[in-house]
């Protein structure tokens, strides 16, 4: 009986974290439509824009809620300052990579990355914390996968970009999943461990012939304040939903953001769309739909037999 009541309470916070992680998802699968505003920035001066604004955000929403003490609570614990520094070192490095691959031209590697991380989080979810998988999630894994599997087939001389960007998000999310944190209280910390970089690569910009961007426009500064928000509430959502929920499955949930790039992609740029592509999304797609139904048919019945208990 206590086992029965374990499966279903495990199954219960599986299902608790997924409107946050949609959420989550859906902002970071509009974000080319917000990039269209701050197109003119340079890509790394706009990602120390999106730190240095986000720290006063977090800052601000702490004192309203009241809760800065979690904040000073984890810098006084060693093993919460090192969890920290470790997400924003795989943070750092992932929007750094991302900028990378967007101002080389490999526009294609970069989104293959996120491609590529729903497997690496969920082999995460697997070796790490040993989470299960039943029958029919395993049937979309391999799904995903062989739709995954051939789109990397045709970038291999940029795979390694792509790999970076999976792989620093993926141990990012199992950081934060790990750290006894509350999601703002950690963005807070990473954000101060990055403000200075931040601030050196900002300044170093407004140093040039070009100058900062922020001084350009009340528009363009408009637009790169609101990255802030942009950066700070899919994260908090994100960190949300990866201590509520199994990491493995939280991990199949990313496939939802670069689905969403996608579709922009293809009726709102008007970008071109090879038939091999079609099939490894709808491949995606299926596996996408498979897991979700599954995951909510599970959930619905710990729920019937909660009632009849």
């Amino acid at each position: 009986m206590q086992e029965r009541a374990m499966t279903e309470s495990s199954l219960f916070e599986r299902i608790d974290g997924l409107p946050h992680a949609l959420a989550a998802h859906a902002i970071w699968g509009i974000m080319p439509l917000y990039l269209v505003f701050v197109h003119s920035v340079p890509p790394f001066e706009f990602v120390a824009w999106r730190i240095i604004v986000t720290l006063p955000l977090c800052l601000a929403i702490l004192a309203w809620r009241g809760t800065a003490q979690e904040v000073r609570q984890a810098l006084r614990d060693k093993r919460t300052v090192l969890a920290m520094l470790g997400s924003s070192l795989m943070i750092g490095i992932n929007w750094l990579s991302y900028v990378i691959a967007i101002q080389t031209g490999h526009v294609y590697a970069a989104s293959l990355g996120y491609y590529i991380l729903p497997i690496v989080m969920m082999l995460l979810g697997l070796v790490v914390l040993h989470e299960r998988l039943r029958a029919p999630q395993w049937f979309a894994v391999v799904l995903a996968s062989i739709g995954v599997a051939i789109l990397a087939a045709g970038a291999l001389s940029t795979l390694w970009l792509g790999l970076t960007i999976a792989v620093t998000f993926g141990f990012y999310g199992l950081i934060r999943k790990m750290a006894n944190l509350g999601p703002l209280a950690g963005l807070t910390i990473e954000t101060l461990v990055l403000y200075v970089p931040a601030l050196g690569i900002a300044a170093w910009f407004a140093m040039q012939d070009g100058g900062s961007s922020m001084a350009k426009s009340l528009d363009l500064s408009a637009w790169i304040i609101l990255g802030g928000p942009m950066t700070a509430v899919p994260l908090m959502l994100f960190s949300t939903a990866a201590r509520r929920m199994n990491y493995s499955t939280i991990g199949f949930l990313q496939f939802f953001s670069p689905t969403i790039v996608f579709l922009l992609g293809l009726f709102w740029f008007k970008e071109e769309m090879h038939p091999a592509q079609m099939g490894c999304f709808l491949l995606i797609w299926t596996a996408m739909i498979l897991f979700i139904r599954n995951m909510l048919k599970d959930a619905k019945r710990a729920a019937l037999s909660e009632k009849r208990a």
